[in-house]
């Protein structure tokens, strides 16, 4: 092989005085510039090809010189300035790249076709199975949502199935890697695992048939203590203190740890996964979980909280654990929430309490659903106005970790989109029918195993109509005000309904697109998915407004193209008033934080003063908060 050569008769003898043993040195190769005095103590067997040792290498915040000692190597490629120690069984099959450093491991080895965690199948949403997912490297949350959801189409699945297996048979070694600048240190079992450039592997007790994804510009950890079989963990994530995953895909910038265990589980883009537990899980981007009481079982989640204790049943007893849950964008559990599965909840829903029926409200969305006297009750459009429904569409683009260089999950944060407003309009509807169908005696309606009070129905609709309202009102004036015309756009999709495929909104005619090319053939490799996923994502914009064109018509009668200068002129006034009072609401609920419930605890040793002093000194003044100052602002402005 070019750039190798073999070894020379003196370096034989050095390495030898050096404590090194080879069955067959004719099969041991250097680069030029190979320095035997920097090999000792090691083990050669089968062929063995090593680089140049000179200068050092930086681990665990030191400099240490660049050697090969205390190890046993079978059929191993080093490349140059690598650090490869005490290696107490041995390291077999292995390609370790540039800079890297190998120490105090067991056992490392790759066995032959060894396909790093590519295939390896996991079963979410469903324990029962059914929804099958392979994973592999590239895999997005887009194409794990529609393997997984749309079983359905059964020819599309085959093709997809077709594309995976094809990519890890392509992908398929004998050797394992151990990619440029990474780190392997103090792990007991390292099996058919690919380590990527600059990846962290410190502290695992366990890792087999895997691959750690990682990049300069998103390196990847693997801590402490770390269990891990049948698994991929992506670019920029997180996986330490004591996390044991088996058949996991971990994506890029997702966070594991604290004793966290899961399987059976797929955990997207910017997920935070502490302390409990998942079984069955698809969790899409967002997706956080961080208390030690919280299971989350057979279910789909994307954009949620799970607060302390959540809990799902997901086995009645009879043909087994085969009840799974939806739980739609921006969801929220209470803590000791639960839920009886088969469940389904809307976008931007809480759930509090205990839930001892199914129930199905995807279709009022931006609602409360509580449990009084074991009983289910739902507020509709009740978290449209609060403080933490408006922090979520700014918070979770700033706490996007993922610095990789291709981000495979396409992810919309929008609250307020065609695929929620579509949503509030069908619930406007809904309560319609409710309203006017109940008898003014009646105290309170069931829906779709939950009780709903007659007297929060007027508000429920009239909540969703002034939302349904604002979102329409507001995106033509930013059209407006952008300098762009209020025609069709070049390229549109226009469809009534929109998907939330795994994190992506876009209309369901481009979604229908996407996967009659798949099945036709026309997107036949795992690229050429993701692409069109991505030119998909590129055209929300013109989609949205092709949305909000027809929506806006169908609504009001009038075509936005026909809108006059006086009607803008009208339209701007109406709804700067819109804005305000939904502003004033949600400056309202903020002010409940700086309330006197709010202090309780506050001023400890001291009187009524010292708990207001001491309330301001840990949580500030009202008009102080960074929130709060932000939302005035934008209502003055918006009510001019």
């Amino acid at each position: 092989m070019a750039g190798y050569r073999a070894l020379s008769r003196d370096e034989v003898a050095a390495m030898e005085r050096n404590g090194c043993a080879c069955q067959d040195w004719s099969k041991v190769e250097v680069k030029h510039g190979f320095n035997p005095d920097r090999v000792k103590r090691v083990g050669f067997y089968g062929q063995i090809k090593l680089g140049t040792q000179e200068g050092t290498v930086s681990f665990a915040g030191a400099d240490l010189p660049a050697e090969i000692s205390d190890a046993t190597l079978i059929d191993c490629v080093l490349g140059d300035n690598v650090r490869v120690t005490r290696v107490r069984c041995h390291l077999s099959n292995y390609r370790v790249g540039d800079g890297a450093v190998v120490t105090d491991v067991g056992q490392m080895a790759t066995r032959a076709g060894a396909a790093f965690g590519n295939g390896a199948v996991v079963e979410p949403v469903n324990e029962g199975g059914g929804r099958e997912v392979p994973i592999f490297n590239e895999m997005s949350s887009q194409f794990a949502y529609v393997m997984s959801m749309h079983r359905y189409r059964t020819e599309m699945t085959s093709r997809l199935q077709a594309m995976v297996d094809a990519y890890v048979e392509e992908n398929a070694s004998d050797a394992g890697v151990v990619g440029e600048g990474a780190v392997v240190a103090h792990v007991n079992e390292i099996l058919d695992v690919n380590v990527g450039c600059g990846a962290e592997v410190v502290g695992a007790a366990m890792l087999k048939n895997g691959t750690v994804l990682s990049e300069a510009a998103a390196r990847t950890r693997v801590g402490a203590s770390v269990v891990a079989e049948d698994f991929i963990i992506a670019e920029g994530s997180r996986v330490e203190s004591g996390a044991i995953l088996t058949r996991c895909f971990i994506g890029q910038g997702v966070e594991v740890g604290k004793q966290f265990s899961a399987e059976h589980s797929l955990f997207f883009a910017n997920s935070e996964c502490f302390n409990g537990e998942a079984c069955a899980v698809f969790g899409g981007p967002y997706t956080v979980t961080h208390h030690k009481s919280t299971l989350l079982i057979a279910g789909i989640y994307s954009f949620y909280n799970a607060g302390s204790g959540t809990n799902q049943s997901n086995h009645m007893y009879k043909l087994g654990p085969v009840h799974q849950g939806v739980l739609e964008r921006g969801s929220k559990t209470g803590s000791s929430s639960y839920m009886l599965l088969p469940s389904a909840v809307g976008p931007f829903t809480v759930v509090i309490g205990k839930h001892m029926t199914n129930f199905d409200i995807r279709d009022l969305p931006f609602s409360y659903l509580v449990e009084e006297r074991g009983a289910s009750f739902l507020t509709p459009a009740m978290n449209l106005h609060t403080v933490g429904t408006i922090r979520d569409g700014d918070k979770w683009p700033d706490r996007d970790r993922r610095t990789a260089s291709d981000k495979r999950d396409r992810i919309r944060c929008e609250v307020f989109s065609p695929y929620t407003v579509e949503r509030m309009m069908r619930g406007e509807a809904l309560l319609n029918d409710l309203y006017d169908k109940t008898p003014r005696d009646v105290d309170q309606v069931r829906h779709n195993g939950v009780r709903i009070r007659r007297l929060v129905l007027r508000h429920g609709i009239r909540s969703y109509a002034a939302a349904i309202d604002l979102y329409l009102v507001e995106k033509v004036l930013q059209r407006v005000a952008d300098g762009k015309g209020l025609g069709p756009m070049d390229g549109e999709a226009y469809d009534e309904c929109w998907a939330d495929v795994g994190g992506l909104l876009l209309s369901g005619s481009r979604l229908a697109k996407i996967e009659t090319d798949i099945v036709s053939g026309d997107i036949d490799t795992v690229a050429a998915f993701n692409a069109a996923f991505a030119s998909a994502d590129g055209m929300y914009a013109t989609d949205e407004w092709a949305w909000v064109r027809r929506t806006y018509r169908d609504r009001t009668g009038a075509h936005v193209e026909a809108l006059t200068e006086d009607d803008l002129v009208e339209m701007k006034a109406a709804h700067g008033k819109l804005r305000a009072s939904a502003t004033r609401r949600v400056l309202a609920d903020a002010e409940k934080e700086f309330g006197a419930a709010a202090a309780i605890g506050y001023g400890a040793d001291g009187g009524a003063d010292e708990v207001a002093a001491d309330f301001s000194a840990v949580r500030g003044e009202y008009s102080e908060n960074s929130f709060v100052r932000q939302m005035q602002e934008r209502g003055s402005r918006e009510g001019d």
